[in-house]
């Protein structure tokens, strides 16, 4: 007895360090690190590691250090399921966070649902995640989603009036189907007149893309919305130029799948593809006008990743950590039924602005920032033109 009134008196005269005064809250993160989506998936676990260390540098979450728990689910729903079992199960995570695609997304949307704990899902878009047959407490959708993705992407190739026969490419399952289908219907309202003359539907992980690029080339379209993504996108840039796939639609594409980071220019070098139209949540590189906030992120963001340039996935990693850290300090608790609670209309500031969880939803209905991919000298890759932020895809360019 006496023994534990010594142990209060030193813990509120705060005489302890923080991690023997309190347990570590554990947030469980799996996402591609191995394979073609480990292009975003490596960065955007970079980002979340990054927010993990400021948060404890600073404190931690109401008197808790953070610990990040992060696992390679390697762009498989199959596997991304067994870890976050595991990680409820066998290490004792207070919260999910992570997964990249939205095949991974929605399966472990369900083991969160099963045992009550609230997962942040930071980048899977298909709308299928949170549709209402879908929703539960616990999950919440920090990306934009595949409505959004479809309609912008409308609004862009709308804008070319010269654009009359229209292809799309997108991977066979949840995103691209929900995306493309998203597209056409927002398409067929903004331009009657254009006909959708062909669509090509490769697996996620395609290493062949030469059939559907051929296939795609014999239907002579004038521009194609693509949501091919990642190292999967690498791999299709570089089979397609050599057989004038982006000259015969003189580079008139426009791709949802985030193609316009640094991380995917990086990737590509000299052989991106100038000229098309893409997408980031981060565009890294702003022209002019950059917010202070964004770039003391960006500062910081090269220091602690020790890279000459900084990742546009990052900031997805990143904002899920202080997604949770802000519904934590609202719950006044670490427990998930009161954190799922506190996290419906909850506010929170990122490095590129505000975003609020609706309380019906369960999402943020967040926009990225679009733009024309070019050459610039002072760079060894693509950089966006002009960077527009873009959430609801008006029918005008």
């Amino acid at each position: 007895m006496i023994a534990q009134r010594f142990l209060s008196v030193i813990v509120a005269a705060g005489l302890l360090p923080v991690a023997a005064q309190a347990e570590n809250i554990k947030i469980g993160f799996p996402m591609p690190l191995s394979g073609p989506a480990s292009v975003y998936g490596v960065p955007i676990t970079k980002g979340a590691e990054m927010a993990v260390q400021e948060i404890n540098a600073s404190g931690g979450i109401l008197g808790h250090k953070v610990e990040l728990l992060t696992r390679d689910s390697k762009a498989s729903a199959d596997e991304a399921v067994r870890l976050a079992r595991e990680l409820i199960i066998k290490n004792g995570v207070d919260f999910l966070s992570g997964t990249l695609t939205s095949a991974e997304a929605p399966a472990v949307s369900t083991i969160a649902k099963e045992n009550k704990i609230v997962f942040v899902a930071p980048t899977a878009k298909t709308i299928q995640l949170t549709a209402p047959a879908n929703l539960h407490p616990y999950i919440f959708r920090l990306a934009s989603n595949t409505d959004i993705d479809g309609r912008t992407g409308a609004s862009i190739i709308a804008g070319w009036k010269d654009v009359k026969r229209v292809a799309t490419i997108a991977p066979d399952y949840a995103y691209g189907r929900d995306a493309v289908g998203a597209f056409v219907e927002f398409i067929r309202k903004a331009r009657p007149d254009i006909e959708i003359v062909d669509q090509q539907w490769p697996k996620l992980g395609q290493a062949d893309f030469t059939p559907f690029i051929t296939a795609q080339m014999g239907k002579k379209p004038d521009a194609v919305f693509c949501d091919v993504f990642g190292g999967d996108f690498v791999t299709l840039v570089k089979q397609a130029a050599p057989l004038g796939y982006f000259k015969a639609i003189n580079n008139r594409l426009v791709d949802g799948g985030e193609v316009g980071t640094t991380d995917a220019a990086l990737a590509l070098g000299k052989d991106y593809p100038y000229g098309i139209w893409s997408d980031a949540y981060d565009p890294v590189i702003w022209p002019e006008n950059e917010p202070a906030a964004h770039k003391a992120y960006i500062d910081r963001l090269k220091a602690f990743t020790k890279q000459e340039y900084a990742s546009g996935w990052a900031i997805m990693g990143y904002a899920s950590i202080l997604a949770l850290k802000a519904g934590i300090e609202k719950a006044k608790s670490t427990k998930s039924a009161d954190v799922a609670k506190a996290m419906l209309g909850l506010s929170f500031d990122t490095p590129i602005g505000p975003l609020t969880f609706d309380a019906k939803t369960h999402e943020t209905a967040m926009g990225e920032f679009w733009g024309q991919m070019v050459k610039d000298d002072r760079y060894p890759f693509a950089i966006m033109k002009n960077p527009k932020y873009l959430s609801q895809g008006p029918y005008t360019q």
